[in-house]
């Protein structure tokens, strides 16, 4: 089953097959079933008699079910949030370069409607004892955590709303809560909708929340609180590092998910393809389906950029787990096109294209096409270019970008087993000071056996003078490269003060083959170099670690509480 978009049209698919379209609403009933969820104003002993109302609609467990399905809707889309960090460069980044401003509107609204939406759910089913009703009761808790957690995450705490609220409600203008109280009312709504969610899901239920998947976002959300606390030094730290590691052991135990490896050496390219949707190792995907509602990835091809930097390039190790700057290194250097991809980490050249490789292109779905750097309009001066993502699909290809729903229906994987394992292996290191080869062996290392690259042990470590926790945080960003994962991170670690004001570099130029490759042997660019050749894409970056941890409120909200006589806290410095 995929759970689909309102398309353009205002229609809302229920759920459809991948293989088998199901039904689909008209445009009258969705408008209808939207005021549903508003909830009712009036305390009327009447019964409409010409729509829906929610004294007539929630009745059974399938009536729940609809109504759930319009939360799936605000799971993230295809999107450039790599370019709020530093390994990922198209268009000089307002978040990541320091230049943010408020602004009048954010995504705060939007989130607090969905909540809303989840929250109207879980009242009306809060008393029943059916065991239909209380599964989608449980994944409105979870989708109520899961939109907290995409405001905690930018924002820190926020107004906790667990009702619906009418007009005159004073928990209109609740109070933020702190990050702990947020951090904590997220949890405990996973906590409790997994007593009701299913482990196992098939057929048409394939592509729903499970226990699993609640397990899994619980230990993104404690790793993200745990973490956040111990690197500025404040107290209860182990309890949310304890909570992340127990959340991922469930997963783990489950036994229901692996990483896939349906493609051999190629696995880690073909699961963020096609060949990866519903595989074991996707736990919670923004689902797509071509000809109902399709996508055309906009980075992965020849205009809007999404491309790796100089930064993402040098965290690879080389084949034999040597950082690039290890004395032991077997690392073949800059001065050749392809040179500095050679003797690898096999991801890298998964995850960016070794220049000159033959691929199907949008307009060229039969004739392969060599890719190339070549255009700075389309490859935004890093020099790199994305090949996760590109799809090899003809259909999809020949279509190219006519904005039709007949585009590339690959899902977007918002949640993986992999991360699951990296969340288990950096929780249980920060809450010790340490992790054991057997807990390495049960996390890191099944993500490195996938791509057959040496295990990671703590004899290694110590007989090559390296960091565990540094290897622990390059192999989260290597493994979850360009998947939105990076400036939460650098947040959550406190390294975003150092790492953010670097320039942003690509390719090295000076002294290499590329100096000989137009535009790089122009002027243009043999002169946007630094003192060691690589070019800089940005520069001027800035970061305030007394303001820039924490994004601000819409300035919108913030005048709506004013003008009641209340207030919203804006977050400091802004």
């Amino acid at each position: 089953m995929k759970i689909h978009n309102i398309n353009q049209h205002g229609l809302f698919a229920d759920a459809i097959s991948r293989r088998s379209a199901g039904k689909v609403f008209s445009g009258i009933c969705m408008l209808l079933f939207l005021t549903v969820l508003g909830g009712c104003k009036k305390d009327l002993n009447l019964v409409p008699e010409d729509n829906i109302s929610d004294a007539t609609f929630y009745k059974t467990a399938a009536d729940y079910k609809l109504a759930a399905n319009v939360l799936y809707q605000g799971l993230e889309q295809w999107g450039t949030e790599d370019t709020e960090s530093d390994i990922a460069f198209n268009n000089p980044n307002s978040v990541s370069n320091g230049q943010l401003l408020p602004t009048e509107t954010t995504s705060w609204s939007g989130l607090y409607t969905n909540i809303r939406y989840a929250n109207n759910i879980i009242d009306k089913g809060a008393a029943s004892t059916d065991a239909g009703i209380k599964r989608y009761v449980a994944e409105a808790r979870f989708f109520r955590a899961y939109y907290y957690y995409k405001l905690f995450r930018l924002y820190g705490g926020v107004p906790l709303i667990s009702k619906v609220l009418q007009t005159g409600d004073e928990a209109l203008f609740a109070p933020r809560s702190s990050m702990t109280q947020t951090a904590d009312f997220i949890l405990a709504d996973l906590q409790a909708a997994k007593a009701d969610l299913p482990l196992n899901l098939s057929g048409g239920d394939v592509g729903r929340i499970n226990k699993g998947i609640a397990s899994g976002l619980a230990s993104r959300v404690a790793l993200f609180e745990g973490t956040w606390l111990k690197f500025r030094g404040e107290a209860n730290a182990n309890m949310y590092l304890d909570a992340a590691v127990a959340a991922a052991q469930e997963v783990i135990s489950s036994g229901i998910y692996s990483l896939y490896v349906g493609n051999g050496a190629q696995s880690y390219r073909y699961l963020f393809l096609e060949a990866g949707d519903d595989s074991k190792e996707t736990m919670l995907d923004r689902r797509y389906q071509r000809n109902i509602f399709g996508h055309d990835v906009p980075y992965a091809y020849d205009q809007d950029g999404y491309n790796p930097t100089r930064k993402m390039a040098d965290l690879y190790l080389d084949k034999n787990g040597f950082p690039i700057t290890s004395p032991g290194t077997v690392f073949q250097g800059y001065q050749t096109f392809i040179s500095e991809f050679q003797d690898r980490d096999p991801r890298m050249t998964m995850t960016m294209i070794n220049p000159g490789t033959l691929t199907n292109r949008v307009f060229n779905p039969v004739t392969k096409v060599a890719n190339w750097p070549d255009n700075p309009q389309r490859n935004f001066n890093t020099g790199y270019i994305l090949y996760k993502y590109m799809s090899e699909d003809a259909v999809a290809n020949n279509s190219g970008r006519q904005g039709a729903a007949s585009l590339f229906d690959f899902d977007k994987h918002i949640m993986r087993y992999a991360e699951v394992l990296l969340n288990y292996a950096e929780a249980v290191y920060e809450k010790n000071g340490s992790i054991s080869d057997a807990d390495l062996d049960l996390s890191i290392n099944k993500i490195r056996d996938r791509v057959g690259m040496p295990k990671l042990t703590n004899v290694f470590v110590a007989a090559n003078g390296l960091n565990m926790r540094n290897e622990l945080r390059r192999e989260r960003t290597v493994e979850l490269c360009l998947e939105g994962f990076r400036y939460d991170d650098l947040r959550r670690w406190k390294t975003a003060e150092t790492e953010l004001p670097q320039d942003i570099k690509g390719i090295k130029i000076t002294g290499t083959q590329w100096a000989t490759r137009a535009p790089y042997s122009n002027a243009a660019y043999l002169n946007r170099v630094d003192a060691n050749g690589f070019l800089i894409a940005e520069t001027g970056r800035k970061f305030n670690p007394n303001r820039d941890y924490l994004q601000p409120l819409p300035l919108r909200e913030i005048a709506f509480y004013a003008n009641s006589g209340k207030k919203l806290d804006q977050n400091p410095g802004w």
